[in-house]
């Protein structure tokens, strides 16, 4: 009501409460009189609180919500009455929640110097909101498409309300909009889970929405010693803590001592993370009580509620199975057959059999297996008196088990149109994939009537069962349901019927149950279950022993020696988690320009965000919606421009974003800039201004990727500073990338003026690249060398895999060019190989930061082979290093899509087991053993070069010749007889190596014996020689008495 009873209501009986909107709005009070128009200024004054005892304090202005935008048109004439009292959001007249105004800088997780194992554990909040009040993602979370793509339809789809459609060429959703799909080895943002280990891309598609951290008590408690405290918490309820300390010898030869905790409570988000000694306070040298922990690393926990674990083997396997309740390798899928001019579900679950087009794609997706006996996972299907059918479709991927339930192979009932038997399966399946004949109605997913069924993958054939069949696809997902990847291409495709389009396929099915368990159903059911564990853990695993009483940690005091004195300063700037910062981001690079902006006020275009910087990744992640809006490993970072409270960086092929930060001036930014120094090889930039000669020159020359190669002397250009080697990467306040060549060729040739952000070269004169930029490079190779130009498929639009993705899954197996090519680039490639085999003094961390395994040059070394023989009178192009230039059908020399998925997890195997034992071998390996392996090495390129000759038959002398091509599918017999052979090999040179290395230190240990055994000899006859001596001189000759 309004204050002093103007504009009260008119007293009578109060009238039915209605849900009507309209009706409510038109019974709220009269408005307050108007006050007279005065030309005085008024004083300006932020909007009052509703109540509560500072009702009449103002608050700073805040960006308007939506729904506040929306009804600003009445508030735009109405002056300000005096004794009035204004409410912030005019929907609370009618009765509905106020919408909470977003932070302009998100609050840090406590305590700040935190290491985060995971992204799970930077959204931990110790005060969580109910669900649907901005503390967990909504139903517009992650949603790629816009309000216009939500209503779109298709010819394979249409509209349906609660449910968002994807059509194509939407795109990842990041930091300002939707980008294009990250090309490897980048992580797709909804990928990025594990922070403080690498997590590097394997596979041209990435598994999204994985809680890879819910590993972590496995890893680092499970089996080892440490203590669990249970408690109900008044605020947060039943809570489960459990505590590891860690011992670490430091280069120095000190001691490092570090806590890894674990924290979960009712939310799905767990605390995990390393703390190190060196920032808590100074304790006894067996390291601080459970209770001195935890009161600084959970400030908010009632520490008095928690009692020690019990020591029953049950606590931790039920830790074990409430961590990992969130980790499943065994999904069902549901399939429905869609015929020519059908549409409805009754439809689709009365189709008795298969059509031909239908086996068809059922053959490329998976096996057909005997479900009587089936001994793998069997989706609650019967596998002992055939009830369910007697075969279904099975498969593997990417270490899941898959088992889809399709409608055809499942019982038939005839005269029940529900066909209940079928749908007990198929509508109890999160993921549902329609496959539509041609001239399908479009599929609507309302005519589904499922409480599970929250994704549908709509698959249309075309020209089914014929050598240029193809699939297009569009997704429908419920609206609480984030967007998951692989992304769409423009249209939905079309997808050629290969390998490619399989893994395609199974990948958007298991991303799309994995994202369908942060909707608001299955969040709830995981919630209840979660509670239902920790309560038991609580109530009845728990001693009477109570913090205070716990003991300290069992690790031994090295004779009671005193903690080492902290590393200097900035020591905590070295765990190997994430560090969090609070910022407000926005992409590209602000520079000086906004300098002048930093005291104004905020930029519409910045998201509040999470900073988190750990030894291998960087990720901004936006607490409001729980995702990831952007990430880029550490040694992707190229290079940071920074004022007080504003940092500019810049990464990849030279993209840059802008991070604004709070608190005191140069604190947080140089906290951020002292981290990035620790964890990557980029530096400082340049800002040069350079003007023209008296001929408008600027006296420098640069290529098409902004490296300077020359630079003429005594210029403007030389004066400055500028030198071979640098590289720009900004140009009159604009990123190179954003420029593109010839952009930035113009600026440069009709400015003025030239301001450019210079990245200088690095210690040894050489321009400074990122690792995804060396690792295009490498896979560049050999088109740059002059590959043979790929033939052009006949059916025209047809693509057989993303361009962005197409690069792992074909240029891995692609044929090497000439070994040796222009110095430069070998140079660059030589130098990223010793980057990864050696640490590098610039990003070298301390003993606790993880290493890097050597994964990626594995990759590097299966793409560089023997050289290859271009086709006869094709013209092979110099310059085809674009996606097209890797483009084509299986006729174009590239291996077919079955032998490359079936032939690619192995080679590598193979490499990775080549670098292993090469890099056990040590420097004392015999010169037979490394013949041996390099006799292996060769038989490795020489199975590569067959399957990128597309069955051509390997020669036994290793050597490839041109042969001609046949008609017939490409004999894969041999080649797996060949990989099993040198796998063979490869186990029996290793169990040698091992068999070496402890013969080696039997020998060894045997001769420390026989070294210990002669010293104690000599040490025996020595003192035998004495003790003789010493007789003989007693029982010597008699002596005479004088005369």
């Amino acid at each position: 009501m309004w204050a002093g009873g103007v504009g009260s209501p008119r007293r009578g009986a109060a009238p039915a409460p209605t849900d009507d909107l309209f009706a409510r709005k038109l019974r709220q009070p009269a408005r307050p009189p108007l006050t007279p128009h005065t030309f005085e200024p008024r004083p300006a004054r932020g909007p009052l609180l509703r109540s509560g005892s500072d009702a009449g304090e103002a608050r700073p202005p805040t960006p308007a919500s939506p729904r506040a935008r929306a009804h600003s048109h009445e508030e735009a004439g109405r002056p300000a009455a005096g004794p009035t009292r204004l409410f912030t959001d005019p929907l609370a007249l009618l009765g509905l929640p106020a919408e909470e105004p977003e932070p302009a800088f998100p609050p840090v997780p406590e305590p700040h110097w935190f290491a985060h194992y995971d992204v799970q554990s930077l959204l931990f909040d110790w005060a969580p909101r109910p669900r649907g009040t901005g503390g967990h993602a909504e139903s517009a979370s992650g949603t790629l498409a816009s309000a216009e793509d939500r209503s779109a339809s298709s010819d394979l789809l249409l509209e349906a309300p609660g449910f968002v459609s994807e059509l194509g060429g939407e795109g990842e959703l990041g930091l300002g909009g939707a980008v294009a799909p990250p090309v490897p080895p980048a992580l797709p943002n909804a990928a990025v889970s594990i922070l403080e280990e690498p997590q590097n891309r394997t596979s041209a598609y990435s598994l999204e929405h994985a809680d890879l951290g819910a590993g972590y008590y496995r890893k680092y408690f499970y089996g080892k010693e440490h203590q669990n405290f249970f408690g109900l918490d008044e605020a947060l309820g039943p809570v489960a803590v459990s505590l590891r300390r860690e011992e670490k010898e430091g280069s120095g030869g000190g001691t490092l001592h570090s806590y890894r905790i674990i924290v979960r409570t009712t939310q799905l988000r767990t605390l995990r993370g390393t703390i190190s000694e060196d920032v808590l306070p100074p304790g006894p040298p067996r390291g601080l009580s459970p209770r001195k922990l935890l009161e600084h690393v959970a400030p908010r926990l009632s520490l008095t509620c928690l009692r020690l674990g019990s020591a029953s083997p049950k606590v931790p396997r039920t830790l074990l199975t409430l961590d990992e309740q969130v980790l499943s390798f065994q999904r069902k899928v549901g399939i429905l057959y869609c015929r020519a001019g059908q549409g409805s579900e009754e439809e689709m679950y009365n189709n008795q059999e298969a059509g031909p087009a239908f086996m068809q794609f059922l053959t490329l997706l998976g096996d057909v297996v005997r479900l009587k006996g089936f001994e793998s996972y069997r989706a609650q299907l019967d596998t002992k008196t055939d009830s369910t059918g007697t075969h279904s479709l099975y498969t593997t991927y990417q270490d899941h088990e898959i088992m889809f339930h399709v409608s055809t192979m499942l019982p038939y009932t005839p005269n029940n149109q529900q066909q209940l038997l079928r749908k007990r399966h198929i509508g109890n399946d999160i993921v549902t994939i329609v496959f539509q004949e041609p001239d399908s109605k479009p599929f609507c997913p309302t005519t589904i009537r499922s409480h599970f069924q929250h994704v549908f993958l709509v698959v249309r054939a075309h020209a089914p069962c014929t050598p240029h069949t193809s699939y297009r696809v569009a997704v429908s997902r419920t609206q609480d349901t984030p967007a998951f990847g692989p992304a769409l291409p423009q249209g939905g495709g079309p997808f050629a019927a290969n390998a490619d389009f399989r893994a395609f396929l199974l990948a958007k099915a298991l991303n799309g149950e994995q994202a369908a368990g942060h909707a608001r159903q299955f969040h709830a059911m995981a919630t209840r279950t979660r509670q239902q564990y920790l309560q038991e853990l609580a109530t009845n695993e728990v001693t009477t022993t109570s913090l205070d009483s716990a003991s300290r940690f069992g690790l031994p005091s090295l004779g009671g020696r005193r903690r080492a004195p902290p590393r200097g300063l900035g020591a905590e700037l070295q765990a190997a988690g994430a560090l969090v910062w609070g910022v407000r981001a926005a992409p590209g690079a602000r520079g000086a320009a906004g300098a002048g902006a930093e005291a104004g006020g905020l930029d519409d275009a910045e998201v509040p965000c999470l900073l988190g910087v750990s030894a291998e990744a960087l990720v901004l992640v936006a607490p409001r919606d729980g995702r990831v809006v952007f990430n880029c490993a550490c040694r992707d970072v190229l290079a940071w421009t920074f004022s007080e409270q504003r940092l500019d960086l810049y990464h990849g092929r030279g993209e840059a974003i802008t991070l604004r930060f709070d608190g005191a001036p140069g604190q947080a930014v140089g906290e951020v800039v002292t981290r990035l120094q620790v964890v990557s090889r980029g530096c400082e930039t340049r800002e040069l201004a350079l003007p023209r000669d008296g001929q408008g020159r600027l006296g420098f020359e640069v290529d098409a990727e902004g490296f300077v190669t020359h630079v003429e002397r005594f210029t403007f250009a030389e004066t400055a500073g500028l030198r071979p080697g640098a590289r720009l990467l900004r140009v009159c306040g604009q990123t190179l990338p954003t420029l593109g060549p010839e952009g930035a060729a113009r600026l440069l040739r009709s400015a003025p003026k030239v301001c450019v952000t210079v990245l200088p070269p690095d210690e040894s004169g050489r321009p400074r690249r990122s690792f995804s930029e060396l690792y295009t490079l490498s896979l560049q190779e050999p088109s740059r060398r002059g590959a043979p130009e790929p033939v052009q498929d006949e059916a025209l639009g047809v693509v057989t895999l993303l361009p962005n993705t197409k690069q792992l899954l074909e240029v891995c197996l692609h044929d090497g060019g000439i070994p040796t090519g222009p110095g430069d680039l070998a140079e660059e490639r030589t130098e990223f190989l010793h980057s990864q085999n050696s640490p590098s003094p610039h990003s070298s961390l301390s003993d606790e930061a993880p290493v890097l395994p050597n994964t990626t040059p594995d990759l590097l070394l299966a793409a560089t082979a023997k050289p290859a023989v271009p086709s006869i009178g094709r013209e092979t192009s110099p310059t085809q290093d674009g996606p097209d230039s890797s483009s084509g059908c299986e006729e174009s020399g590239h291996p077919a899509p079955e032998l490359r998925a079936s032939f690619l997890p192995r080679t590598l195997s193979l490499q990775n087991s080549i670098s292993k034992i090469i890099s056990e071998a040590g420097s004392e390996t015999l010169e037979d053993e490394w013949q041996s392996i390099s006799e292996i090495a060769s038989s490795c390129n020489t199975i590569l070069e067959s399957l990128s000759r597309d069955g051509q038959p390997i020669p036994e002398s290793g050597d490839v010749k041109e042969t001609p091509k046949s008609d017939a599918e490409p004999e894969s017999g041999s080649l797996s007889e060949k990989v099993s052979h040198l796998e063979s090999m490869l186990w029996k040179l290793q169990e040698d190596l091992e068999k070496e290395k402890a013969d080696r230190a039997a020998l060894e240990e045997e001769v420390r014996s026989l070294r210990h055994n002669n010293q104690r000899l000599q040490a025996e006859s020595e003192s035998a020689a004495t003790r003789l001596l010493l007789a003989s001189k007693q029982l010597g000759s008699p002596t005479t008495d004088p005369v």
